[in-house]
């Protein structure tokens, strides 16, 4: 165990089974949340269906105080995934219902996202950015299509779907949105100088860059009701040199601070693959809480709740994040594998869920096959079902084959206009 988990447990530091009141007046239950996995479940006309009701009732009875959905897309022409769910002013909402209906004991909150150029090119999706720079990923670059620098229309109308979504989820039932800001999405790109060369109003100084994301929130939050939380993800960097950086995330917060009721830290992008402990930058990762040394050092100066995602296995770990200061402890992946494991945390068991492995020797590969390993894991949990995780390389395969048949399905449904 690495020395920045040895940190003792301060006096002021609360315990994984406190409550957390929010801003917004939602109380949860206790410090761990679901983080954000994409579940790749949608059904027809990109809506939920039962499964993803099964998957987010068991995590539900599984411990966990809040459960963050996996990204919904705000504009159905424009999805990073064609199993990617979709909800926009042509939806229907009864099936939205039924899935904030999944959360019993927890508070459901929306993940809300735009991939902007992150998009693949089967999927005939438009991609968009803050300038025409390309994904960059190597010999995979070639999947990805180029982006067309968006017009101010489009910024204004990126803005009014966020918060079109959000009034939709608040209609709906969820607790809150999470509005994605990381993971070089699209509000990212805007953040991040690589990708945006822009020089009008959305472009140059950090403020500028970072002008879409606040006009989201204000948008957001001027059309949901009071008690409806409204978070954000944002990067603690996006371990590429010359990118979002920890002191652009420092200020970036500030300016959050009385709009949110908690911004959740995590890092990387597709082009750099720190979620999974391969920073493009070369920074060195540790193997649990693999942000955890570099945002906590953002934790003294931010006046909002902090969450912090990513590596976090076992209680010890997420105990270490809270005594570091942090308000909430995102569990993604153990909880694929293990729903209930916070059962286990709370009543003050260890309870470490092995992490996932491939031998491959590309690092991009290596990445997708435990990712589709994971998404293997969600649509069995989605259908019920509990078996024996399959081989990465195995669940590759698979994954390759339920995307081909999602993206037909998606690319015939957007063409005939069944929105």
């Amino acid at each position: 165990m690495t020395s920045e988990l040895q940190i003792g447990k301060r006096a002021t530091a609360p315990e994984l089974t406190s409550p957390l009141r929010l801003s917004s007046g939602i109380t949860l239950p206790n410090r761990l949340a679901k983080a954000a996995m994409e579940e790749q479940l949608a059904g027809r006309r990109s809506h939920p269906d039962s499964r993803l009701v099964t998957l987010y009732r068991t995590w539900d009875a599984g411990g966990v105080g809040m459960m963050l959905t996996g990204h919904v897309m705000v504009d159905r022409s424009a999805v990073a995934q064609p199993a990617d769910i979709a909800l926009d002013a042509t939806s229907d909402l009864a099936p939205f219902r039924e899935w904030a209906a999944a959360a019993r004991t927890s508070s459901l909150w929306m993940q809300i996202n735009h991939p902007g150029r992150v998009v693949r090119r089967d999927t005939g999706s438009r991609a968009l950015a803050p300038s025409a720079v390309p994904v960059d990923v190597g010999p995979l670059s070639k999947f990805f299509p180029p982006p067309t620098p968006m017009t101010a229309s489009d910024i204004r109308d990126t803005a009014e779907r966020f918060a079109v979504t959000a009034e939709l989820a608040d209609r709906a039932g969820f607790a809150g949105v999470e509005i994605h800001a990381a993971h070089g999405y699209l509000l990212a790109q805007f953040l991040s100088p690589l990708v945006n060369k822009r020089t009008d109003q959305w472009g140059g100084s950090l403020h500028n860059r970072a002008r879409l994301l606040l006009d989201v929130v204000a948008a957001v939050r001027a059309r949901v009701s009071p008690n409806f939380g409204v978070a954000v993800k944002l990067n603690s960097a996006d371990f590429q040199r010359g990118g979002f950086d920890l002191q652009d995330a420092r200020h970036v917060i500030e300016w959050l601070s009385d709009s949110v009721d908690f911004v959740e830290l995590s890092g990387g992008s597709i082009e750099s693959l720190a979620t999974a402990g391969h920073p493009a930058d070369e920074r060195t990762l540790e193997r649990e809480a693999y942000f955890l040394k570099l945002a906590g050092e953002l934790v003294a100066d931010a006046s909002v709740p902090l969450m912090l995602t990513g590596g976090i296995r076992r209680a010890r770990v997420a105990e270490a994040v809270l005594a570091r200061g942090f308000s909430l402890v995102g569990v993604a992946t153990a909880l694929a594998q293990q729903p209930d494991a916070p059962l286990g945390w709370l009543a003050g068991e260890d309870g470490e869920v092995p992490a996932p492995r491939s031998s491959l020797r590309s690092k991009s590969l290596r990445a997708a096959a435990i990712q589709a390993s994971i998404t293997s894991q969600l649509h069995d949990l989605g259908r019920g079902r509990s078996r024996p995780t399959l081989a990465p390389v195995a669940a590759l395969i698979v994954d390759q084959y339920r995307r081909s048949r999602a993206t037909r399905r998606y690319r015939q449904e957007h063409s005939t206009g069944q929105q």
